[in-house]
């Protein structure tokens, strides 16, 4: 019994399949010059969207990565074949680094233009 579950559990974590948290996502760097053409209502308007994206794409690979950790459990201890379902996530995780970058650049490029506070705070 033992041996069997050590082999499920080096499985899992052989193939990767767990789904990985959104804090633990790294952001992917996008310049601030991709937004060079917009102004401090456009920077404002999409700030407000990629934070909306950021929120919702987050929230289901935080569930997808709390799912994994359940049937993790569920598979070491009662049926190890239920460890084939971890993990793919992969497009949605680089989505969201790549919206975490945007965010990134877009807040930057309201800086660089100083556009106003309201701006800003408004988009939070």
């Amino acid at each position: 019994m033992k041996k069997s579950t050590l082999a499920a559990l080096a499985l899992c974590i052989g193939l990767g399949g767990c789904a990985t948290a959104s804090k633990d996502v790294p952001t992917t760097y996008m310049s601030p010059k991709l937004f060079e053409t917009y102004n401090c209502a456009q920077l404002s308007s999409e700030l407000q969207r990629i934070s909306t994206r950021v929120v919702q794409l987050g929230g289901r690979l935080d569930k997808a990565a709390s799912n994994d950790k359940a049937l993790t459990g569920v598979g070491v201890i009662l049926f190890w074949p239920a460890l084939l379902h971890l993990g793919g996530t992969k497009v949605p995780e680089a989505n969201y680094a790549r919206l975490k970058g945007e965010f990134d650049a877009v807040q930057q490029s309201l800086n660089i233009k100083q556009c106003p506070a309201e701006a800003i705070v408004a988009a939070k």
